[in-house]
C-alpha cells in the first residue's frame, strides 16, 4: 500500500481510531504508576481529554480540514484532565495549527506538524521533564525531521516514526530513575504511543473492532469479584506475638482481598472480601476472640441512592438570584476562590475558609479545564484565585486561566490539600491581587505534607521494598514510611516531618478511617509533641486514610 496524502476525511478516521485505541488500553496505562498507590489515573485522564475532542468531531456537519482541526483543538483543550491530558491537548493544538489551512497532509507537512506539536507542548510546561510523554513526542518529531527528505510515502514514514516512538518509550526509565526503580515505562508516553498506533492502523485502512478489544482488555484488567465481605474486631490471644501479624495477614490473603488489617497492641480491625467467609472466620478465631462480626453478601447488596432534598421553591429562588448576580458584572465582588478537593469534610473546611465554589476532584478524579471554567463562571468576582490542591491539576488550571476571557484568573500552584488551606488562611482582602498572589505562593513551602494509603502491587522505591497491601506514607519529597500497621506508619511519618519543632500538626482522616482510630493517633501525637498544637479534622477523602500537614 502507498499513501501520499491524508485528507480531512481520513484524518478524522485516524483521530477517532487513535482515541479508541487509547481508550481500550487506559486501565493498563493507569497501572503504570511509579508509586504503587490506588490513584493511577493517567490513562483515564488522557482518554477523557481526547474523548471531549471526539465528541466535537462527531458533531461536525462539515468535515473539511479547518473545522476538523478546530474541533480537535478546542475539544481537547477544554476537556483536558491531568498533566498528561493537558500535554496531549497541547500536542494536538500544535499539530492542528500546522495543518488547518491545508487541504491535505503530505510527509513534509506532517514533519512540520510534529515539530509544531512538540514546541507547543514544551511551552505549556514550566519545567519540562525528560523521560515523560514529552520525550516520546520530541524523539518522534526528531526522527520525522531526519527522514523528511528520504521518503514521500506516509505508510513508510508512519512505520519509521512509530518504531522511534516505541524505542523512545522504552528509554524513558533510563532518563527518569524513579521509572527504572519501579520497573515501569512512562504512562503518558504509553498513552501517546497507543494513540499513534490506532491512528496509523486507520491510515492503513484496517477495520478493527475496538469494542471487542475493549471488552477483552477489560476482562484482563478486571479485579476479582468476591461474593462476601467479612468485617470484625479481633482481640489477639495473650500469647500471640505481634511479629507474627504478617503471617496472619498472609493467610487471610489466601482467601481473598484484605481491605483492612489495622492492629494496635493486641486488638485490631479486619476487613476481607472473599468467596470463603467460613475459612476467614475459622482462621481468625484461631488467633483470638472476635467481636462485632459482620458478614455481607456482596451480590445481594444494591446501591442506595441518597435522596436529595428538593428544597421546594425557596431553593429555586435563591439559585435564580445567585445566577443573576453571577451574570451581572456590576454586582461582582473584587475577589473569589475556586478550590478542588474530594471529601465532604474537606469541602466544608474550604467553604468555611472562604471558597466560593468547590470542585469535587483530586486523586483519581482530576477535573477538566472545562470543569474549572464552569466553576469560575459561577463566582461573582472580577479576580478569582484557583487552588488546584493537586500537582496533577495545576496545568489544567493554568489552561483554564489562559482560556478565560471575562474574569482575571490567578492559579496558586497548590500541590496538595494543606497547601490550599494555608493559601486561604494567608489571603488578605485588603491588599492587591499581585501582593496576595506573591504572599500565597511564598508560603506554600512552609507546609510539610504527608499522605497515607496502601500499596496495590509489589515494588521497590528509593531502596525500600514494598509489598502489595502494605501501608505507605508519601511526603513532599517521596516515600516516608512503609509498614503493616497503619498507626505505626502515621506516627513514623509525622516524626520525619516534625524534626524542627513544629507549631501545628493537622490531621485529616479519610472516609474509610474510623473516628476512634484517628482520635487515638491524635492523642499519641499530642503526647509526643506536648508543645505543639494538634488539630484533628474529618476530611472524608477517598484513597488516602490520612492527610497530614506540619507547620
Amino acid at each position: 500500500m502507498e499513501l501520499k496524502t491524508i485528507d480531512a476525511a481520513l484524518l478524522q478516521k485516524m483521530f477517532i481510531a487513535g482515541a479508541k485505541n487509547l481508550e481500550i488500553h487506559k486501565e493498563y496505562i493507569n497501572e503504570l504508576n511509579v508509586f504503587p498507590v490506588p490513584d493511577g489515573d493517567t490513562g483515564t485522564n488522557m482518554t477523557m481529554t481526547i474523548q471531549s475532542a471526539v465528541n466535537e468531531v462527531n458533531g461536525l456537519a462539515d468535515v473539511s480540514m479547518k473545522p476538523l482541526c478546530k474541533a480537535i483543538s478546542s475539544g481537547s483543550l477544554r476537556g483536558a484532565r491531568g498533566n498528561s491530558g493537558v500535554i496531549l491537548s497541547q500536542l494536538l493544538r500544535g499539530f492542528t495549527k500546522a495543518v488547518q489551512d491545508q487541504d491535505a497532509i503530505d510527509v513534509p507537512l506532517m514533519c512540520v506538524a510534529f515539530e509544531r506539536a512538540v514546541e507547543t507542548a514544551y511551552k505549556a510546561v514550566m519545567k519540562p521533564k525528560e523521560g515523560t510523554i514529552l520525550t516520546v513526542a520530541r524523539c518522534t518529531a526528531e526522527k520525522a525531521k531526519e527522514i523528511a527528505g528520504e521518503v514521500d510515502d506516509l505508510v513508510v514514514f508512519g512505520e519509521i516514526v512509530l518504531k522511534e516512538a516505541e524505542v523512545s518509550l522504552e528509554r524513558t526509565p533510563e532518563l527518569l530513575p524513579v521509572l527504572k526503580e519501579a520497573g515501569v515505562v512512562d504512562s503518558g508516553g504509553t498513552g501517546l504511543l497507543d494513540f499513534l498506533k490506532g491512528a496509523y492502523d486507520a491510515a492503513l485502512g484496517k477495520e478493527i473492532d475496538y469494542d471487542a478489544l475493549k471488552e477483552e482488555e477489560a476482562q484482563k484488567m478486571a479485579a476479582p469479584v468476591f461474593a462476601y465481605h467479612v468485617q470484625m474486631t479481633l482481640a489477639l490471644n495473650e500469647d500471640f506475638p505481634e511479629r507474627k501479624l504478617n503471617a496472619f495477614r498472609g493467610k487471610l490473603e489466601e482467601y481473598g482481598k484484605v481491605e483492612d488489617f489495622t492492629f494496635r497492641k493486641q486488638e485490631g480491625n479486619i476487613s476481607v472480601s472473599t468467596d470463603h467467609p467460613g475459612s476467614v472466620l475459622e482462621e481468625a478465631v484461631s488467633y483470638g476472640v472476635m467481636y462485632n462480626v459482620e458478614v455481607s453478601n456482596l451480590k445481594d447488596v444494591s446501591a442506595v441512592n441518597k435522596a436529595e432534598d428538593d428544597g421546594s421553591a425557596a431553593e429555586g429562588d435563591t439559585k435564580a438570584q445567585e445566577e443573576a448576580v453571577a451574570s451581572d458584572p456590576s454586582q461582582w465582588k473584587e475577589y473569589g476562590f475556586v478550590s478542588v478537593c474530594a471529601g465532604e469534610g474537606l469541602a466544608a473546611i474550604f467553604k468555611e475558609l472562604g471558597t466560593d465554589e468547590v470542585i469535587t476532584g483530586g486523586q483519581t478524579m482530576n477535573p477538566s479545564t472545562e470543569d474549572i471554567l464552569n466553576a469560575v463562571q459561577k463566582v461573582p468576582a472580577r479576580n478569582i484565585f484557583v487552588l488546584p490542591n493537586n500537582k496533577n491539576i495545576i496545568l489544567a488550571s493554568e489552561q483554564a486561566a489562559a482560556l478565560c476571557e471575562d474574569k482575571h484568573l490567578v492559579v496558586i500552584p497548590t500541590a496538595n490539600i494543606p497547601q490550599g488551606i494555608n493559601a486561604l488562611i494567608n489571603f488578605n482582602e485588603d491588599i492587591g491581587v499581585e501582593e496576595n498572589t506573591a504572599h500565597m505562593k511564598d508560603d506554600l513551602g512552609a507546609v510539610k505534607t504527608g499522605q497515607v494509603t496502601y500499596a496495590v502491587r509489589d515494588t521497590t522505591i528509593e531502596g525500600t521494598e514494598i509489598k502489595d497491601g502494605q501501608i505507605m506514607a508519601i511526603g513532599d519529597q517521596g516515600l516516608l514510611a512503609v509498614g503493616d500497621i497503619k498507626q505505626d506508619v502515621v506516627v513514623t511519618m509525622i516524626a520525619k516531618m516534625a524534626e524542627n519543632d513544629p507549631e501545628i500538626i493537622s490531621i485529616y482522616y479519610g472516609e474509610e478511617t474510623p473516628e476512634e482510630e484517628a482520635k487515638a493517633i491524635a492523642d499519641e501525637i499530642e503526647i509526643r509533641y506536648p508543645d505543639c498544637e494538634i488539630e484533628l479534622h474529618y476530611g472524608g477523602q477517598p484513597v488516602y486514610y490520612y492527610i497530614v500537614s506540619v507547620e
